[in-house]
């Protein structure tokens, strides 16, 4: 099912002033960029995304399909619900739905308008059409390849980096597209895209100063929808069978207490989101339910001290901008388990309800990442839930122990007593040090030697 909003897009006419290194410009561009829609996992999704897209180009329905992915994919596609599927799970249930009923221009939401007969014709699909998937080569952490076959009509598409980043397209012998991205190989910064560079200028202390000056105008609509989606898909978690029931669990057990409802409320989104449910949200840092993470906890807390909208919003783009602020180093998919870095970066959006100010929230962030980083990630599946529950959980811990007058200090471990060296650590880690970690966690999940 589709929701469909009305909202605006993010206007950037004369906002001009500058924070850090970046302009409110430069922070709508990033924020429109991350708070995208999506309905179900945007690993699936991507696969049915660029499936969608190679049937587009190949203009009619294909006899054979070759699809090759990173091991990320395989490890995000393999036990998670297609949205519109009846239940199926996988790589070819996320192709074939692309293929058979897909809308390409619909990007994330490409398999919004699932019809009845269209499941019908998915499962024949499935049956009738030789599909082979293979591990890519590569080293990227995201990429897809779909290769269309029918009779001597053939096309191509790749998608690498990012959820939504075709890099090439082809027809038969006819090159459409080709962005001369190389899969594996570092881009510099003069390749990079604008706003990957925008990214790499957030700072802890630029985000705080964005959130508590800029005009909400330029950003209101977008959280309006954030907040009324991932409500949505919560809410529904809550109060329907879906997955192991995380959410409706920790309410049933845990009582009615505002921190224990941020976490329900949190996990209950993703408990609906991994299982199948219909319906969409928006995304922070390519994954839905990191989405549902920096935003629920955010939510719950404003409503129980009753703070303005306002106010609200702008612990929203504490929270948004502070997760997209660490995931950026890590990358979109690693052994590091995102949940953590949305958990720890809500619990700044809760500090900052309280009144927190930079070093409290620098703090709160230290904190929380000291108590939860060990967290991995071994696939989107039902147990995502209670890891968002554990890295809220976190949040709110660290925010509450400087409520205290309690830290862990720079030198244990990880920490740093800068805080944006913390968060380079983190990125190191979750980048280049679980490298191992991420291949050992797809040969156990495939069963491979």
């Amino acid at each position: 099912m589709k929701i469909t909003f009305e909202t605006k897009e993010i206007s950037t006419e004369n906002a001009n002033h500058v924070y850090g290194d970046l302009t409110e410009t430069d922070f709508a561009d990033i924020l429109k960029n991350e708070l995208d829609m999506a309905l179900g996992c945007t690993e699936p999704i991507a696969i049915a995304y660029c499936a969608a897209e190679a049937r587009r180009i190949l203009g009619k329905t294909p006899d054979q399909c070759e699809i090759e992915v990173s091991g990320n994919i395989i490890k995000n596609a393999k036990s998670v619900v297609v949205p519109g599927t009846d239940g199926m799970k996988g790589i070819p249930a996320a192709a074939a739905a692309g293929i058979v009923a897909g809308d390409a221009s619909l990007r994330l939401e490409v398999i919004a308008g699932i019809t009845e007969q269209d499941r019908v014709d998915i499962k024949d699909f499935l049956s009738h059409t030789p599909i082979t998937v293979s591990a890519s080569k590569n080293s990227e952490k995201l990429y897809i390849r779909i290769i269309l076959s029918a009779g001597k009509d053939s096309s191509e598409v790749r998608i690498a980096r990012t959820h939504t980043n075709i890099i090439f397209e082809k027809k038969n012998n006819d090159v459409l597209l080709d962005t001369g991205f190389v899969p594996g190989h570092e881009e510099s910064c003069e390749s990079s895209s604008s706003i990957a560079s925008k990214k790499a200028m957030l700072t802890v202390s630029n985000i705080l100063d964005f959130a508590q000056n800029t005009d909400l105008s330029l950003v209101r609509d977008i959280l309006i929808r954030q907040i009324k989606c991932n409500s949505a898909i919560a809410n529904e978690g809550i109060k329907n069978n879906w997955g192991a029931n995380i959410g409706s669990t920790m309410l049933a057990t845990g009582g009615n207490t505002v921190r224990n409802r941020a976490q329900a409320y949190a996990a209950a989104g993703s408990d609906a989101r991994m299982s199948g449910c219909e319906l969409p949200v928006v995304i922070n840092s390519g994954s839905g339910n990191q989405g549902i993470t920096v935003t629920m906890p955010v939510i719950t807390y404003a409503k129980e001290l009753g703070v303005s909208e306002d106010t609200m919003l702008r612990a929203l783009l504490i929270s948004n901008l502070i997760s997209v602020h660490i995931k950026y180093g890590i990358g979109a998919l690693s052994a590091f388990c995102g949940a953590v870095s949305a958990g720890c970066a809500a619990g700044c959006g809760i500090a900052f309800l309280y009144g927190a100010d930079y070093k409290t929230i620098s703090q709160t962030l230290s904190n929380s990442l000291a108590i939860a980083s060990g967290i991995i990630c071994d696939g989107a599946k039902p147990s995502c839930a209670a890891k968002i529950a554990l890295s809220v959980n976190a949040g709110i811990m660290g925010f509450e122990m400087c409520q205290y007058g309690q830290k862990f200090h720079g030198g244990d471990g990880i920490l740093d007593s800068d805080i944006e060296n913390t968060i380079g650590n983190v990125s190191d880690i979750g980048s280049e040090g679980m490298r191992a970690t991420d291949q050992e966690i797809l040969k156990i999940m495939t069963h491979t030697d």
